[in-house]
């Protein structure tokens, strides 16, 4: 009897299993506009176009409740789904949250998370309108839909980046990442010595960062107040450096990004000298920023500017020149997507 095929998931990888068990996924509704693919999905249902997201989060692999609270992580479960939503233009305007919970949480644990959550859901009008929850074996599992809206016309893709576009995005880099290897050592830390209090004084903004980022809602509204629509954006979850390659491979294109360019907070360099990290290391690679990576023809450079919280950071170019970085002492250096992988 012949042996059975069998490919692990690992050589795929996230992106690479989600590509080869949709590509042969045809849309037959004419709703369904864009599919798989996407930040989030983008059905026709009349005046406005619908988005719709999903996430999910798992304990042991997306948060560790050693120093996660119940309630940011409730306020962080919700926002990653709504930054999706604006990645394409839209507003969020309700979420379906559904639970699964092993026997070691109580009602007053779960009231926790649901104080983060409908936090974040009051701060960005949205609305919780249904879900499910279950027994689970495994810790806490968190599964949200995200649904939203977006003007006919005007939602924004992945692949419509054109060649000279500027490349810009939002807020800066690297900050939730070096908030995560903060939590990390004070962790070790207090598993060797408990009487040993965590040392976060002056690190206050990168904690924020990592345990409750916000969603870009308001770079958003600056850019229709300016009468800017980009032509292609992804938020930046997984890294700078894999959405940058998402975005090109989706555009067919290439780009450019200036190292010298990329924002960066000072507490987050701060710490990064502190424990000998390469800190462009962590703004390409780092991930959970939820910032706005988006490009602009070049002849909206003025408008771009006029906006506080967005900066230019390099531009597209052909396919065949590849994506790459170039750094402060003038080198080229090919992109690498080394950020979130899930297998």
């Amino acid at each position: 009897m012949a042996q059975e095929k069998r490919t692990e998931i690992s050589e795929l990888g996230e992106f690479g299993l989600i590509k080869h068990l949709t590509e042969h996924i045809k849309l037959t509704n004419e709703s369904s506009k864009v599919g798989v693919g996407d930040d989030a999905a983008v059905l026709d249902y009349g005046d406005k176009d619908v988005l719709v997201t999903s996430d999910l989060l798992l304990e042991g692999i997306h948060f560790d409740l050693t120093y996660t609270p119940l309630k940011h992580l409730g306020y962080k479960a919700a926002i990653v789904n709504f930054s999706d939503i604006y990645a394409m233009n839209g507003k969020p305007k309700q979420v379906i949250v559904s639970l699964g919970v092993s026997r070691k949480f109580s009602v007053e644990n779960l009231e926790e998370f649901y104080d983060g959550l409908t936090l974040a859901c009051n701060n960005y009008g949205v609305d919780v309108v249904g879900g499910d929850t279950n027994s689970s074996m495994t810790g806490l599992t968190i599964s949200i839909t995200c649904i939203g809206e977006v003007e006919k016309g005007k939602a924004v893709l992945r692949s419509g980046a054109k060649v000279n576009d500027l490349i810009c995005v939002s807020g800066d880099l690297g900050s939730a990442y070096m908030g995560l290897q903060l939590l990390e050592r004070e962790k070790m830390v207090f598993n060797k010595a408990a009487e040993i209090s965590p040392d976060f004084s002056g690190k206050e903004y990168i904690l924020e960062r990592q345990l409750k980022p916000e969603a870009r809602k308001d770079v958003v509204d600056l850019l229709a107040a300016h009468n800017i629509v980009p032509n292609a954006m992804i938020d930046i979850s997984d890294g700078l450096s894999s959405e940058l390659l998402h975005l090109c491979t989706e555009s067919h294109c290439g780009c450019r990004v200036y190292e010298d360019k990329i924002p960066i907070d000072y507490q987050a360099a701060s710490l990064a000298e502190e424990m000998n990290l390469n800190l462009t290391t962590a703004a390409l690679n780092g991930g959970e920023d939820y910032e706005l990576l988006f490009t602009v023809p070049l002849s909206m450079n003025e408008e771009i500017s006029q906006i506080q919280q967005v900066r230019p950071i390099g531009y597209i170019c052909r396919q065949s020149l590849g994506s790459r970085l170039l750094t402060r002492d003038g080198n080229e250096i090919d992109l690498i997507a080394q950020g979130w992988k899930s297998f």
